[in-house]
């Protein structure tokens, strides 16, 4: 195991030595002593991630620096070992749901739609973009003009319009309110660091009625030593309840903190352990 280990670092240490060149699964393979078959099996067991997806997210974080500095599409592109603007712009949706242009420009020309309404867990906020829902955050203390004021400041640049009717009928949608046993899926807009989108996205794959503590969550990112990071990016979840930090507990069996009230992660639970619709 010890050597799996080491096999793994030395690779990372490659792939940032040599991101720019964008190198290949068969290169680091071969770096490592290993087939690429074997490699993509120990390193996404290592790291949660497979040597392709741990390169995007370095060629993302530089590419993002250069775009802070001003520096034109088309030169960010190639300076990150891309071939164009086209790549990296499919590279920004992969990994970030945003185009390079909207982040550099901190989301001008995006609309976020958006309204207040009821379900069974007490008033939300939802708002949704044509990429898909991208915040739904619940409101206690009559705090919705500070829920709104909230979501203008993390979308800074967007335009929001208000549509009550729409968000409502996703809200009924999202809880299982529409009668329908065959529901379509819905498209989840995020916006975070790599680390805490990894986070989210390992949230999605705890099921309904399971639970999983902080430090087994952190085991699933490859960061079993980041237990405080990790427990950090699921309490700035944006999207409540799709995103099902409620889930997680203590190592303990306790409930733990929640973002939207203890009451209302134990009233979640309980509904999905006593398989509620």
């Amino acid at each position: 195991m010890d050597s799996d280990y080491r096999r793994v670092e030395k690779a990372i240490l490659f792939i940032e030595e040599h991101a720019g060149e964008q190198p290949g699964l068969d290169k680091v393979a071969r770096h490592v002593g290993l087939s690429p078959y074997h490699f993509q099996r120990i390193f996404k067991r290592w790291t949660g991630v497979s040597p392709k997806r741990f390169l995007q997210f370095l060629t993302v974080e530089r590419a993002k620096k250069l775009l802070h500095r001003s520096s034109s599409l088309l030169n960010t592109a190639f300076d990150v070992g891309l071939s164009g603007p086209g790549r990296l712009h499919d590279l920004f949706l992969s990994t970030e749901s945003l185009t390079p242009g909207q982040f550099k420009s901190g989301g001008v020309g995006l609309v976020i739609r958006y309204g207040h309404c009821q379900s069974p867990f007490g008033l939300c906020l939802l708002a949704m973009t044509e990429q898909g829902i991208c915040d739904l955050r619940f409101i206690d203390g009559g705090a919705k003009d500070l829920a709104l004021r909230d979501l203008g400041e993390k979308w800074k640049g967007a335009r929001l319009e208000e549509a009550q009717k729409e968000a409502c009928d996703t809200v009924r949608r999202i809880f299982g309110q529409t009668g329908s046993s065959t529901p379509e899926p819905l498209l989840l807009y995020l916006r975070g660091t790599n680390f805490q989108i990894k986070v989210w996205e390992a949230l999605l794959h705890v099921p309904e009625g399971a639970v999983i503590s902080y430090s087994a969550l952190a085991g699933k990112v490859g960061r079993r030593d980041a237990v405080r990071a990790v427990a950090g990016a699921v309490g700035s979840n944006p999207i409540a309840w799709l995103i099902p930090c409620h889930r997680v507990l203590r190592s303990s069996g306790e409930i733990g903190g929640y973002r939207w009230g203890i009451a209302r992660k134990k009233m979640m639970l309980a509904r999905e352990l006593g398989g509620e619709g």
